[in-house]
């Protein structure tokens, strides 16, 4: 039996004990997740777990019950609510109402009550992943709602076969409005290999994806949605350039609650922002680019084409597939596949009767493309081509057989491929110490966030989650905290400082939160941490 993730939020103790040990959670559906002592923790305790349900009592300190509720639905839209209180009060049980709150229970709650009230949940969640599960339904949903002529114009605009008048005037005609200042294009793949007869569950699970993105998406953003072949493609109109940071953090949520309902891993990928409809094609490309990434990028969910690819304006845009498919091999494939695509590549010149002059262009627009993709990640010509190469790369043609050739482009591809593997390690770890560093510098500024230094940083929220996450071990949150601590132990040891002075100068404004976490870290409160440490200086002398 599947179960769903509760997490217990209240002040007392006592209180959340109680609330575990007197319900048999398993036996009702749920897994209890975790419990936090206030709103505040409890925040960051979602972003980091899959939760369904809050439990949550409405008095607490440093964020109340109803403020959760109200964060929690704003960023968590299908995440149920269940508030509780000792107090009968109208105005408090209007607003839980008004948030959207499952139910509004009064102290003391008895076990039958909970039992009851966690029934009709785990019915309502039931229903809801069943809604997105039932693939029979969602494909005759599918097939009635996107009309046919609807998508293949999308994907001539997508594919480069219409533009200018004509495109405008066929947009028309198939009733679409894409006008805006600016777009960009994402691909979403739900990756279904692991189940069985994957081939048609792949294309299912894409129509519930399809769904999940619409219902989600409906109201924070305007965009254009359609499956095709193994993915969804959404197109997104916008007034702002600046508005790709809403676009890749609702594709975050959207990943996040499609990995959960589907069970299957989802990614998001996104090309450029664009400034005209002809220019979809490439901003198409870009995303498309981007989700190869997805096998070398794991834990990734949204892959954007700006984190991932230094220079993407000089990115390949070969039309010929053994080219593509090399360009492919020496960007994210291993050895095999390098020498693969080369083997493919080579067979194809092999096969084909080709001219002197065409054998010519091929080697020098092959040395081309090698030269674009180095230096899109800022490699000099030696690391490209090899410091002992002492043939001109722009006159191989002059110099090498076909066998030849092929031998040259097996040591070029793979020890490309070897420096790109070194530059984007290095590019993860500078990215990580950069973020260290801003932290050490900012951490007294109490509303220092992660929004704020990715855009710093320059990067995605979601890409750079996973990346400080994977380098450093700990989320930013925890990150920030321990830094936090860190520099108030040294205050505490250094310093006469009242309590609330220290905790103001490592960036908390609540002096009571500060002594809550810094206990929950170490165990006592500040005050008593100073006296051991006082102690402990005594007995030495």
């Amino acid at each position: 039996m599947e179960l769903y993730n509760i997490l217990l939020v209240d002040d007392e103790a006592d209180i959340l004990q109680a609330m575990e040990k007197k319900i048999d959670w398993t036996s009702l559906g749920f897994c209890l997740a975790g419990t936090a002592e206030n709103g505040q923790e409890a925040l960051e305790m979602a972003e980091q777990l899959h939760i369904d349900v809050v439990m949550t009592d409405i008095k607490m300190p440093y964020m109340d019950g109803l403020t959760l509720c109200k964060k929690l639905k704003e960023n968590y839209r299908n995440m149920k609510v269940v508030i509780y209180s000792g107090f009968d009060d109208f105005e408090f049980a209007r607003e839980a109402v008004h948030l959207e709150a499952e139910e509004y229970l009064l102290k003391p709650i008895s076990s039958k009550d909970m039992e009851n009230v966690f029934r009709k949940i785990k019915k309502k969640l039931d229903e809801e992943f069943n809604e997105h599960r039932n693939m029979n339904k969602l494909y005759e949903y599918y097939k009635k709602s996107l009309p046919a002529m609807q998508e293949q114009f999308v994907m001539s605009v997508l594919e480069g076969k219409l533009t200018g008048d004509r495109l405008k005037n066929m947009m028309e005609m198939y009733e679409l409005d894409f006008n805006a200042p600016n777009y960009v294009v994402a691909t979403l793949y739900a990756d279904a290999t692991a189940k069985e007869g994957s081939d048609k569950t792949g294309q299912l699970l894409n129509f519930s994806l399809r769904d999940m993105a619409q219902d989600y998406l409906n109201e924070r953003m305007t965009f254009y949605c359609i499956n095709y072949l193994d993915e969804v493609i959404l197109v997104f109109m916008m007034k702002e350039k600046n508005e790709i940071e809403k676009v890749l953090y609702h594709l975050d949520q959207i990943c996040k609650m499609g990995s959960r309902v589907l069970n299957v891993q989802v990614t998001a990928a996104v090309g450029q922002v664009c400034s005209s409809l002809d220019m979809l094609m490439t901003s198409y490309q870009e995303a498309r680019n981007a989700m190869e990434y997805r096998t070398i990028m794991s834990g990734s969910q949204v892959l954007y084409i700006h984190d991932i690819e230094p220079s993407p304006q000089d990115s390949v845009s070969f039309m010929d597939y053994d080219f593509q498919n090399l360009v492919r091999a020496v960007k994210i494939g291993d050895r095999a596949e390098t020498n693969e695509a080369i083997q493919s590549f080579m067979d194809s010149i092999r096969n084909s009767a080709i001219t002197p002059n065409q054998y010519q262009l091929i080697c020098m627009e092959l040395s081309t493309e090698l030269m674009k993709i180095g230096r899109s990640y800022k490699l000099r010509t030696k690391q490209i081509f090899g410091a002992g190469e002492h043939i001109p790369w722009q006159e191989l043609y002059k110099h090498l057989s076909v066998d030849e050739l092929e031998s040259w482009l097996r040591e070029i591809c793979n020890n490309l491929r070897h420096t790109i593997r070194h530059e984007r390690s290095d590019s993860t770890i500078r990215l990580t110490e950069q973020a260290k560093i801003y932290i050490e510098e900012h951490y007294k500024e109490n509303d220092l966030s992660a929004d704020t230094l990715c855009r710093h940083l320059n990067v995605s929220a979601a890409y750079f989650s996973t990346i400080f996450k994977k380098e450093v071990g700990l989320s930013f949150v925890a990150y920030l905290t321990k830094i936090r601590l860190e520099h108030a132990v040294e205050l505490l040891r250094t310093t006469e400082d009242k309590t609330y002075v220290i905790a103001e100068a490592v960036g908390y404004t609540e002096p009571n939160y500060f002594s809550y976490v810094f206990k929950k870290q170490y165990g006592i409160s500040p005050s008593k941490y100073r006296a051991s440490m006082e102690e402990d200086a005594k007995k030495k002398e």
